[in-house]
């Protein structure tokens, strides 16, 4: 007999049909036993009557064994139907029960609420519970619309290295890696050069990496390893292009995942308001230095929601010392730049701006940063050929994911995450 997915039982009713799946609960209720029973479409319920063929093999099941069931799709007595689940006008009369698998003891009941530490430990478990397996199918939506919406704006998808020669933010601490001929490489800290080559290939070009940073973080909110989304865009007036198209995507990002999840949007008003720095350090009374400390972006989110009625709000212009390299000074602001971070719930969760696209500047602030033009060689030849106007921007996925489901910690939306204490397991402090 071919198999039948769970979710599509209801066109099944009255038949005979066959159901592989994991056992989610089991419960015992007379000589009655009830098994809740999902797959990748979702749950059903089924039932071993007392004198069923099923029975002895039923008496022995336990949550999370593997099963394979033959049975009757019966409509629930109408006092019986419960609406608000899935197949709750169904049930499924087993008649024949195999084991595929059995499952170990359990360490706890899958979904109960536990520390983080505990979840990651049983990470290979605990994302079979459902509030996991939400929080990564709304991941994959935010994935998917964002390459939706860049795709209607015509860009073009390349897949940014892993392994580069140099460190692309001209500081942020990255991961050596032993290369050919005692050569050292480091995993990227961005796919920012690289995606400025492709603009002199396709001017509309994006990618969705993974990056990695080495500071020494221990926060709610910093991860080594992230999934970055980023587009880069050619012949633009200024850092506002790169703005509008980001607004465009992120719009077009909630609205897909509330259609598809259900998940309440965030508010966003005609146009998300925008300040400098600066104002936006004059509106919380605090001093002008060159970056939002974390309070402070939280502040500023708490007066755009307010004010403006909005869960997003861009800071333009940051120091010139504060950004990378390669970040375009405003020439009507000097010692600013025409750059800007998105904030969302009180957490940045893109950076951006409008880049160089002088050969000859970009020399000059290698060189004024301490940095060697030889390890950028490759990069500056996309200089060298002649480049437009561009522009791009960053968005982290899994503080983009944790702020839509206002989850507390970033890690929370990371699949396996990586930190200083822990890859995969705990790290071992023994040196015995």
């Amino acid at each position: 007999m071919e198999r039948t997915l769970i979710n599509a039982l209801s066109a099944s009713v009255g038949n005979t049909v066959l159901v592989q799946g994991f056992v989610s609960v089991r419960r015992d209720q007379g000589k009655l036993v009830f098994f809740d029973i999902r797959d990748r479409s979702g749950s059903v319920q089924g039932v071993v009557l007392p004198k069923s063929a099923a029975m002895e093999a039923a008496k022995e099941v336990r949550p999370e064994w593997v099963v394979s069931v033959e049975g009757k799709v019966n409509k629930r007595p109408e006092k019986n139907i419960n609406e608000k689940v899935q197949n709750g006008d169904i049930e499924l009369e087993i008649l024949a029960l195999t084991v595929l698998s059995k499952a170990k003891e359990l360490p706890f009941e899958l979904g109960v609420e536990t520390n983080l530490d505990t979840y990651f430990d049983y990470m290979p478990y605990t994302l079979r519970s459902e509030r996991a397996k939400r929080v990564f199918k709304v991941q994959e939506t935010i994935i998917a619309s964002f390459r939706e919406a860049l795709k209607k704006e015509q860009f073009t998808e390349f897949q940014a290295p892993v392994l580069v020669g140099a460190d692309a933010e001209g500081g942020a601490a990255a991961f050596p890696v032993e290369y050919y001929y005692d050569q050292k490489a480091y995993l990227a800290t961005s796919p920012q050069l690289y995606k400025q080559v492709m603009v002199g290939v396709y001017e509309r070009a994006f990618a969705t990496p993974k990056v990695f940073r080495a500071e020494k973080h221990s926060t709610s909110r910093h991860l080594p390893e992230y999934t970055s989304l980023d587009f880069e865009m050619g012949f633009i007036k200024d850092h506002t292009d790169v703005m509008r198209v980001l607004e465009h995507m992120v719009r077009h990002v909630v609205a897909e995942v509330g259609a598809v999840h259900g998940v309440e949007a965030p508010r966003i008003p005609a146009a998300i308001p925008v300040l400098k720095l600066r104002e936006a350090q004059k509106i919380l009374n605090v001093s002008e230095e060159p970056d939002l400390e974390p309070e402070h972006e939280r502040a500023i989110c708490e007066w755009a929601k307010k004010e403006h009625d909005s869960d997003f709000v861009f800071i333009t212009h940051y120091p010139v010392s504060k950004r990378p390299f390669y970040t375009y000074e405003d020439e009507n602001d000097p010692g600013y730049t025409k750059s800007f971070d998105l904030l969302f719930r009180g957490l940045e969760v893109t950076t951006g701006g409008q880049r160089i696209h002088d050969h000859d500047l970009l020399l000059e602030r290698i060189h004024g940063r301490g940095l060697k033009a030889e390890n950028f060689s490759f990069y500056l030849q996309t200089f060298k050929y002649g480049m437009p106007p561009h522009g791009g921007s960053a968005t982290g996925l899994e503080r983009f994911t944790a702020r839509l489901l206002e989850l507390a910690n970033v890690k929370e939306a990371t699949l396996f995450p990586r930190d200083l204490n822990r890859i995969d397991s705990l790290l071992s402090t023994d040196e015995s």
